[in-house]
């Protein structure tokens, strides 16, 4: 049988090669140009390796980063919502370089009453407000916030200069901070907090209708900015949407609060025994070995007992947090508090929830355990979660994401009722956010620079999560379904990828310029990174390499080319096309079935033939023995040939075959009675694997994966050859949706008939 094949392809590359030359005119010879192939490298749009990062996509010989570790006291003023605190920071330059002043990023001042970030947008007016944004657009003042710099000193209290520009502020010093020196200075400061509720800050506060407010307080102190290899000082300016590129280093954090407040953060609780009370001390030590289900530190009685007072006490909280690149902490007197130890090999690692009275029963329900299951999925696919804890906060309208703490949406009705959407998004948020502590607060990729790097990561992993979950907890999903994830399957990115192209951004760009930042960031690379985890690659080949690119850069700096270099470094799939086609450009996938022959084998050449010999200065005789296919249809073709095997109609193939296979190997071939060339074309520019079913008379269905490669050559159409005993009555591409081809009407044969809007408004009258 294989013989066969290839002596059919052969005759057809020669007819096809004959045919060509005959009919190809003189025509004006066209210019040059330069390489325009899909699946040229990715040199032009790469940076050069060097010392600092390799080719391969791990960290260079000479690779560096920078350290800054913080001693901080912080206070919170309850009844003023407003935070203050003074830090210390210890700044160690590893770099090659003698730096002159240091950058300090001011996020805070994002909502500095005249921010420049009110302005950036010209959106106009829009055909609806929520109320909470017309009010604080139209009804009241802007907020009141960002930070009060009281001073910035050296280690010897001496002031240091500054100048503030937006967000970020430079710290002049008086001599240059020499390579592999430290410096240590001091910075004290305020702000007012904001209503969280109000315009969807980051960080603030939750009031409650007895008075009573629950606190997520991020971005809260003055942070040094990174300086790296690549950009020197990534210096960027907050806008709003590119979040945080910040540097790892160690914190010893004393947080004061009122006396009946509860509060957890990022980092290992030092005086556990002096804020907790001995009931809060025997729960914990029961929730550090309940590995099945969560155990309640705080009850919802307590909490709401603690809210009908206020203390005028305090209690100061004091935290320890090795090798982290932010930090952030929630508190209340009205949070309830739940705990469940997760094994992570050779240790435990606790999973907690805090949440108000509002959040049940959901929260109790599924918080924790959608911690704990997000902590072993992604600790699977990359590697085992560092941190002893990972926190997850219930605060209205909220999905943010720090070291070991995240706050979290999904509140039920008041009467305690909820919907599947609220469920699934709540337990989807906590996945997606909890996730975050892998990307980007491990693998600590620049937000300011490439959102994708960190939202499209986590939000690929997720969707991974998300269906490991329904399978761990069929009970928590319908029956017999799949977890209903938003994003992360193909179809769900075919509306974006199909539209307007004036709307639609390259991955590989800022997320303070891109049109859509949801679909952007978030979607197509998960959508892109699943494609190629499942349909591309294979599950053994990505999960390798996967894994390998997140163990090399684990506490580290990567940039999108170390991890497309890493990706095909560990796997040796070259993926120069997929990086360029899904990341670089606003290309689509989009691939059809154009046309389908059929030829049979007969003794007699066609006319065509005949004359492109002639043409050539040759006769018949001139050429070796062939084995002739004619195509169905045409003036030379004889019904007679239909139903008989290529032997049976050309002496030729049967001389070779008497010739050339003992009568064993004859019996054993199977002829094919059927021939087809079929078509495919691509209007979409990113090449993919062409997946093709075809089906036969008998029923029978062979699914056939023809490898991206296939368009190496030509960018917009390739014929294939299919032979086979039985009549092809059939021909889908990619069956089951797994390439996100933004167009199907082209993707069968025959062509299915599109009814037009009248004929269907026509069935529906009837129905």
């Amino acid at each position: 049988m294989t013989k066969i094949k290839y002596c059919f392809a052969s005759v057809l590359f020669l007819f096809g090669a004959v045919l060509t030359a005959q009919e190809e005119e003189p025509k004006e010879k066209e210019p040059g140009h330069t390489n325009q192939s899909s699946f040229k490298q990715l040199y032009e749009e790469f940076s050069t390796p060097n010392t600092y990062r390799s080719a391969s996509g791990a960290p260079g010989p000479d690779y560096y980063q920078q350290q800054a570790n913080y001693v901080m006291n912080i206070e919170l003023d309850d009844k003023n919502h407003r935070i203050s605190g003074d830090e210390t920071i210890t700044y160690i330059n590893n770099s090659p370089d003698d730096l002159e002043y240091l950058w300090v990023q001011l996020d805070q001042n994002i909502r500095e009453k005249d921010s420049k970030a009110l302005l950036k947008n010209g959106d106009g007016v829009p055909m609806a407000y929520r109320p909470s944004t017309f009010n604080g657009k139209f009804l009241n003042e802007p907020f009141d916030g960002g930070f009060v710099i009281e001073h910035v000193k050296d280690a010897s209290g001496k002031a240091l200069p500054y100048t503030i520009n937006f967000t970020m502020m430079r710290i002049d010093l008086p001599q240059p901070l020499k390579s592999k020196a430290q410096v240590s200075f001091s910075i004290k400061w305020n702000f007012n907090i904001p209503d969280h509720t109000v315009d969807r800050a980051r960080s603030g506060y939750e009031q409650f209708a007895d008075g009573n407010r629950a606190y997520v307080i991020a971005q809260f102190f003055p942070r040094m900015a990174v300086y790296n290899d690549v950009e020197g000082w990534q210096n960027h300016q907050f806008w709003g949407n590119g979040e945080f590129a910040l540097t790892f280093g160690d914190y010893d954090v004393n947080i004061t609060v009122p006396a009946d407040h509860v509060l957890d953060a990022t980092g290992t609780l030092q005086n556990r025994k002096e804020v907790f009370s001995k009931d809060m001390m025997k729960r914990y030590e029961k929730a550090k070995k309940s590995y099945d289900k969560p155990v309640i530190i705080v009850t919802q009685k307590e909490a709401e007992e603690a809210s009908k007072g206020f203390s005028e006490k305090k209690k100061t909280w004091k935290f320890k947090a090795k090798n982290v690149r932010d930090y952030g902490f929630a508190t209340s007197r009205r949070f309830i508090w739940d705990m469940q130890a997760v094994k992570m090999s050779n240790r435990d690692v606790m999973a907690v929830s805090m949440y108000p009275p509002e959040g049940n029963p959901l929260w109790e329900e599924y918080s924790t355990k959608a911690v704990a299951h997000t902590l072993r999925s992604y600790s699977s696919h990359t590697f085992d979660y560092p941190y002893p804890k990972a926190i997850s906060v219930h605060a209205k309208n909220q999905g943010m994401e720090y070291p070991m703490i995240c706050w979290n949406y999904g509140r039920p009705n008041p009467d305690g009722t909820y919907s599947d959407r609220v469920k699934y998004g709540m337990i989807s948020v906590i996945i997606h956010e909890v996730g975050h502590n892998y990307f980007p607060m491990i693998v600590n990729s620049d937000e300011r620079q490439w959102g994708w790097m960190d939202e499209g990561l986590d939000t690929f992993m997720q969707y991974m999560a998300e269906q490991e979950f329904g399978e761990a907890f069929p009970e928590a999903v319908a029956p017999n379904k799949a977890y209903p994830s938003r994003r992360g399957a193909p179809s769900k990115i075919v509306p974006y990828m199909s539209g307007d192209q004036s709307t639609i951004s390259p991955i590989m760009s800022n997320p303070e310029n891109v049109y859509q930042l949801g679909p952007n960031a978030y979607g197509k690379p998960a959508t892109a990174l699943n494609i190629l985890r499942e349909t591309v690659m294979g599950r053994e080949l990505f999960d390798h390499a996967f894994k390998t690119y997140s163990k090399r850069w684990m506490f580290k700096h990567p940039t999108p080319e170390d991890f497309f270099r890493t990706m095909e470094d560990a796997s040796a799939v070259d993926l120069d096309y997929y990086w360029r086609g899904w990341f670089y450009t606003t290309d689509y996938v989009d691939m059809g079935v154009k046309g389908i022959k059929k030829y049979y084998v007969t003794n007699n050449p066609s006319e065509k033939l005949k004359a492109a010999v002639a043409q050539s200065g040759q006769s018949m005789e001139d050429l070796p023995p062939l084995v002739h296919l004619v195509e169905e249809g045409s003036a030379d073709f004889d019904a007679n040939l239909k139903g008989k095997t290529p032997s049976a109609t050309s002496t030729t193939l049967k001389e070779f075959m008497m010739d050339n296979m003992t009568a064993s190997e004859r019996a054993a071939v199977k002829e094919p009675k059927y021939i087809y060339e079929v078509t495919y074309d691509k209007p979409g520019g990113i090449p993919m694997p062409l997946i093709v079913e075809y089906t036969y008379a008998d029923g029978s269905t062979e699914k056939i994966t023809y490898p991206a490669e296939i368009w190496r050559k030509n960018n917009k159409e390739v014929s294939v050859v299919v032979s086979s005993q039985k009549e092809l009555t059939g021909i889908v591409i990619d069956p089951k949706a797994e390439t996100a081809d933004i167009d199907t009407t082209n993707n069968g044969w025959p062509r299915k008939e599109e009814k037009s809007d009248f004929d269907q408004m026509k069935e529906k009258i009837k129905g």
